[in-house]
C-alpha cells in the first residue's frame, strides 16, 4: 500500500496560501485522461472554511454513492466550475494539453478569479493565467483538489452514461470509456464512433486496419 493511500487530504496548503495573502484559493483536477472516448473534464473548486463537506477524499477512493452525495454538497457549499476539452481537441493537442485546456477553462469560469490555484499533478498548464502550484498526488493530499476530483469524475461519468444510451454495446455506462474487454471487443465488432479518440492507439489501430483492408 502506498503512503498516499494512508494519508487523508487536509487544508494545510490552502491555509498556507491564505497566510501568504491569497484570498481566493482553488483546487483543480481532471477526469478522463485514460479512456478511449469522450471528453476530458476538469473542475475548479473554492472551498470555504467552516463549510467543507465531511468525507472529502480522492474520488478514486470513494464509492459511486459517496461521490454523488459529496458532489451535491460541494456544489451547495463552494464556488465551483466544470469545463471540458472535446474529443477533437484531444486528438489535435494530445491528452495532456487537452486536460490542461479544460483546467484553464474551469478556472476561468469560476465566479471569483483565483488568487492561488492548487493543481493536481506535476505541471502547471501552459498559459495558465493565475498564480499556481502543482501538487503531485494532490487529490489525496489537498481538500480543494479532492473536491475538484469528485466534481470532475461525477460530471464526466454522467456524460458517458448519456453517450451509452446513444451507442449501446460499448458498456460506457459501466466502463466510462476505459479500454475494458467489453469495450475493446465492441470496437472490433461495432466499429469506431464519433466519440472515440482517434489519436489513442487501440482506436487508431482499428481505423488503420480498416483503411488497409479497404485499400
Amino acid at each position: 500500500m502506498s503512503v498516499l493511500a494512508l494519508i487523508a487530504p487536509d487544508f494545510s496548503r490552502e491555509d498556507a496560501a491564505r497566510a501568504g495573502g491569497s484570498l481566493c484559493i482553488v483546487g483543480l483536477d481532471e477526469a478522463g485522461r485514460g479512456p478511449l472516448c469522450g471528453p476530458v473534464t476538469a473542475a475548479a473548486v473554492r472551498l470555504f472554511p467552516g463549510r467543507i463537506p465531511a468525507g472529502l477524499n480522492d474520488s478514486k477512493k470513494l464509492t459511486a454513492a459517496a461521490r454523488e452525495r459529496l458532489h451535491d454538497e460541494i456544489l451547495a457549499n463552494a464556488e465551483c466550475a466544470i469545463a471540458h476539452a472535446s474529443v477533437a481537441e484531444i486528438d489535435e493537442l494530445n491528452i495532456l494539453r487537452a486536460s490542461h485546456l479544460a483546467m484553464c477553462r474551469a478556472a476561468a469560469a469560476l465566479p471569483t478569479p483565483p488568487c492561488h490555484a492548487l493543481i493536481d499533478g506535476n505541471m502547471i498548464p501552459r498559459d495558465f493565467g493565475w498564480p499556481a502550484e502543482a501538487v503531485i498526488g494532490g487529490d489525496a493530499l489537498c481538500l480543494s483538489i479532492a473536491a475538484a476530483s469528485i466534481l470532475a469524475k461525477v460530471a464526466r461519468d454522467r456524460i458517458m452514461v448519456g453517450l451509452a444510451q446513444q451507442h449501446p454495446g460499448y458498456g460506457w455506462e459501466r466502463n466510462c470509456g476505459y479500454p475494458t474487454k467489453q469495450h475493446l471487443e465492441a470496437l472490433l465488432n461495432l466499429g469506431v464512433t464519433p466519440h472515440h479518440r482517434r489519436s489513442f492507439k487501440p482506436v487508431h489501430n482499428i481505423l488503420y486496419q480498416e483503411v488497409s483492408v479497404s485499400a
